[in-house]
């Protein structure tokens, strides 16, 4: 009796504290993303400010190790022409080698070669950032449960104004939207962080948006092609179930008129 007593005031604990948490959870943003649903796709124009937006604010701290330069101008992402990405590439350099000395060498980055990172090592990065380690954004969005929405939340979370009950130490700002609300990113954008290349307004909200778009596509690359064989695929099995329902019914009919 002492163990199922013991047992019930644990379940009950936990119980409380969920429902607890739920009710001071606050809620993600939610935005209508051109990516989600069903036939949802990518807006392409969305993917190359977004890709603007990481180069120009993102890029110091945060790496992309999986992407390479290539990858820009594939179907189903930002699809920036061929010239296009050769000159993205070639803005910066690569160490390569070694070369017929067995040196290790400088060039400029081609196409086919990784996102370049900002720093050399991991430890390179907490030293540039006070101790803490800017996230690769590879996957990010997948990372993170509530994916796009949460980025985009966190990004917009930022506030001036913060609760009685929240101490912040030097270094570390309030965000209501991020775990403990502290996190030791600066605010990384304002309206006018960038100044887009086709004459689109820079606002806060556009510029999270397109950011966050970027990084969705990073994590998942495939994912129209992926709509695009699911959908075929239900095509597929809807037609193979009417068959199949045609020829059940076409040789059952036979048997009754036998018997």
């Amino acid at each position: 009796m002492i163990k199922i007593f013991r047992t019930f005031l644990i379940v009950f604990f936990f119980l409380t504290q969920n429902s607890f948490s739920e009710v001071n959870k606050t809620d993600l943003i939610k935005v209508n993303w051109p990516f989600d649903g069903f036939f949802g796709k990518f807006d392409k124009a969305s993917l190359q400010r977004g890709f603007q937006v990481y180069k120009e604010v993102c890029a110091s701290c945060h790496s992309m190790r999986h992407l390479s330069y290539r990858n820009l101008g594939e179907k189903g992402g930002p699809e920036f022409s061929k010239e296009e990405v050769k000159a993205i590439a070639s803005q910066f350099e690569v160490q390569d080698g070694p070369n017929q000395d067995g040196e290790m060498f400088t060039r400029t980055a081609l196409p086919s070669d990784k996102f370049v990172k900002p720093y050399s090592n991991s430890n390179a990065a907490r030293a540039a950032n006070g101790g803490a380690y800017p996230p690769d954004m590879s996957v990010l969005v997948k990372a993170r449960k509530g994916g796009a929405n949460y980025v985009y939340s966190v990004l917009m979370g930022y506030a001036d104004e913060i609760p009685s009950n929240i101490t912040l130490e030097e270094g570390v700002y309030f965000n209501k939207y991020m775990t403990g609300n502290k996190i030791r990113m600066p605010k990384p954008i304002n309206d006018g962080s960038v100044e887009y290349t086709d004459g689109t307004n820079a606002s806060e909200e556009q510029i999270s948006k397109d950011v966050v778009a970027f990084l969705t596509w990073a994590a998942e690359p495939h994912l129209e092609a992926r709509k695009r064989t699911g959908f075929k695929s239900i095509i597929y099995l809807l037609i193979l179930t009417i068959l199949g329902f045609i020829i059940k019914k076409k040789i059952w009919s036979n048997i009754e008129t036998k018997v």
